[in-house]
């Protein structure tokens, strides 16, 4: 039986999604709050934290902002696959790189959404003296996503204005903020074409 494209895309993201599960399930069951360790040198461990649902350790508007955030979240994940479904109707037209690339995105998003619908409601909370274990900390809709991959690359000179004694790379991320990352950076630099001639077509036709 021959795999087409949209299934191949399908196995790609649930791939990347249990891969980010994984990761974030193993750091929050076994490590409390602001616990590290050095994976290569010091310039790359992992260290756990959690966040109220933005990429890269931020955070937004408290428990209504919360709200909004994962609403916006799902809806873009929807948009995401929605788009994706619509592009592979026309695959021969659309280059392989574009989907992927949407793929990764699409799967980031989701990951990082299971969080924040899931875990407040099977885990307990995670503290800095207590690792979590399966129970209840937070409604539906308001559980905490997990970050742990921190890369202080350096820190800058105490000469340095406005930056000195500064981690040149200070945010703590996530599998499924990378695959956001990646995803949306790969398309700006080897699909931008793609994106351009889509946006001309839909000018001509609103010409006519």
């Amino acid at each position: 039986m021959k795999i087409t494209k949209g299934q191949r895309l399908l196995i790609l993201g649930a791939v990347l999604v249990v891969i980010d599960q994984v990761i974030k399930v193993l750091v929050k069951t076994n490590m409390v709050l602001g616990e590290h360790f050095n994976v290569l040198g010091n310039w790359f461990q992992i260290l756990f934290i959690e966040n109220e649902g933005m990429a890269f350790g931020m955070s937004f508007g408290g428990v209504a902002g919360k709200y909004v955030l994962t609403v916006f979240r799902i809806a873009l994940f929807v948009a995401l696959f929605w788009w994706i479904s619509k592009l592979l109707k026309r695959e021969k037209a659309v280059p392989g790189g574009v989907l992927v690339g949407l793929t990764l995105i699409a799967a980031g998003a989701l990951g990082n959404i299971i969080d924040c619908l899931c875990y407040g409601l099977i885990f307990t909370e995670s503290t800095r003296t207590a690792v979590a274990t399966f129970g209840h900390y937070a409604p539906f809709l308001q559980g905490r996503v997990v970050d742990m991959f921190y890369f202080p690359l350096w820190v800058w000179p105490d000469w340095v204005p406005g930056l000195g004694g500064h981690v040149f790379f200070e945010p703590i991320f996530n599998f499924a903020d990378s695959c956001v990352s990646v995803g949306a950076i790969y398309l700006l630099l080897f699909q931008w074409k793609f994106f351009a001639s889509e946006d001309k077509d839909k000018k001509e036709k609103t010409k006519r």
